[in-house]
This record gives C-alpha cells, sequence and structure tokens, in this order.
C-alpha cells in the first residue's frame, strides 16, 4: 500500500542570516496506512516542529515530504487545505470551544466537507462521540466534563470526517496513567478499523507497548527508524 508519509532529507531552521539555527536535520521517514508511530526524545528536540510541518501547518523549507501521496514542495494553499482536510489533529491542550457542546465542537471538524448537509454533519458527529464512549455527553459543554472526557471529544474531533492520518501532540500528558492509556488504546482501535495512520508525540512511558514502532528524536535528528 501507498505510504501515508514519505519524508526524504528534510532540513528545518529558525531564524535568518547569522541567527539562523537548524531545527531539524536530515529527516528521513516512512509511515505506511494503519501503523501507529510514537515519536519520543527531549523537550526542544524538534518533535513538534516535524509534527506541524507534516500537517502543513510549516512551509516545507528544504527536503522532501510527501502526505497522503502528495508532494508538499510547490503545492498551492488550496491543495494544502486539502490534504489538512484529511488529516486529524489532537493536541495536549484539547481547544474546546467552551460556548459549544461536544457535539458542536466535533462538528468543526465538518467545516470543509460542505457537500454534506447540516443534518449529516450533526449524525456524522453524533455517531463519532458514540463510538468514542460519549453518545450521551453530545450535548454537554466542556465545562461539564471530565478532563479523560474532553481529550475524547479532541479523539471524536478529529476522527468525524474519517481522516487518513492522525497526528497526536501529547495527548496524554494532562490525564491520569488509566484514562491516557485508553484514549490511545482507542485511537490504535479506530485508526486500525479505519486504516489511517498515527504519528503520536510523548514522554509517557505508560504507553509504549500500544506503538508499533517507536522513533526517538534528539537535537533535530531521528535517532531510529
Amino acid at each position: 500500500m501507498q505510504p501515508v508519509i514519505q519524508i526524504q532529507h528534510l532540513n528545518h531552521y529558525f531564524g535568518r542570516g547569522a541567527l539562523r539555527k537548524p531545527v531539524l536535520s536530515d529527516i528521513s521517514l516512512t509511515i505506511a496506512p494503519g501503523e501507529v508511530v510514537f515519536l519520543m526524545g527531549p523537550s526542544g528536540s524538534g518533535k513538534t516542529t516535524l509534527l506541524t510541518l507534516i500537517g502543513g501547518l510549516r512551509s516545507l523549507q528544504d527536503g522532501r515530504l510527501n502526505v497522503l501521496d502528495r508532494e508538499f514542495s510547490g503545492a498551492s494553499k488550496r491543495q494544502l487545505r486539502r490534504i489538512r482536510s484529511q488529516i486529524g489533529f489532537i493536541f495536549q491542550d484539547h481547544h474546546l470551544l467552551k460556548c459549544l457542546s461536544a457535539q458542536q465542537n466535533v462538528m468543526l471538524s465538518l467545516k470543509l466537507h460542505r457537500h454534506w448537509s447540516l443534518a449529516e454533519r450533526r449524525r456524522r458527529a453524533y455517531d463519532t462521540l458514540h463510538s468514542v464512549g460519549l453518545g450521551d455527553r453530545a450535548e454537554y459543554l466542556p465545562e461539564n466534563l471530565s478532563g479523560g472526557q474532553k481529550q475524547r471529544v479532541a479523539i471524536a474531533r478529529a476522527l468525524v470526517a474519517q481522516p487518513r492520518l492522525l497526528l497526536d501532540d501529547e495527548p496524554t500528558a494532562a490525564l491520569d496513567s488509566q484514562t491516557g492509556r485508553d484514549v490511545v488504546t482507542l485511537m490504535q482501535q479506530l485508526a486500525k478499523e479505519r486504516h489511517c495512520a498515527v504519528l503520536l508525540v510523548t514522554h509517557d512511558n505508560r504507553i509504549l507497548d500500544i506503538a508499533d514502532r517507536i522513533i526517538q528524536m534528539e537535537d533535530g535528528k531521528l535517532q531510529s527508524n
């Protein structure tokens, strides 16, 4: 099957001129459909920068980056938006809007899918919440949800459009051991069922057995692949 992510000799820098600093150096990485890959390493090693590049949230500077069979080099803004519409993002801070219900927060991920009616988007949001065990919390505001439930809403929001790639940045950092494990196991299960790839940045040693592969990053370089 065609890899979901293909990276070859990627380099990235912050700053300009004399202040230019290498952040990522000679990164090469391939991730297949359905594969769950953990990215680990010290704070400041470049993990989140790599994640945002793969998600099209930063501009490619040097090297080859192919995501979902689309080369990022030379891609237009419209093409990048199309790629991002097939990617689910889950962050340490769930970024739920406090004034919206769980179902409405999940529906936000469908705003680029105008070919679905409002009723269809509502149904998909509810069904996805149900799949993560929150069907009975669809109308709850975030303030009435626990930390684990909020993170499950964030997972539902990432999954509702049936993405082909999940990018997760420290999704268990604010959760207790059992809740964090439940959240990642749920991601693994849903990813396998839908054949999407998962790239998860973590410092959490309690969940390492869930990964198909673990990659270490240090000083902007991959230590193993």
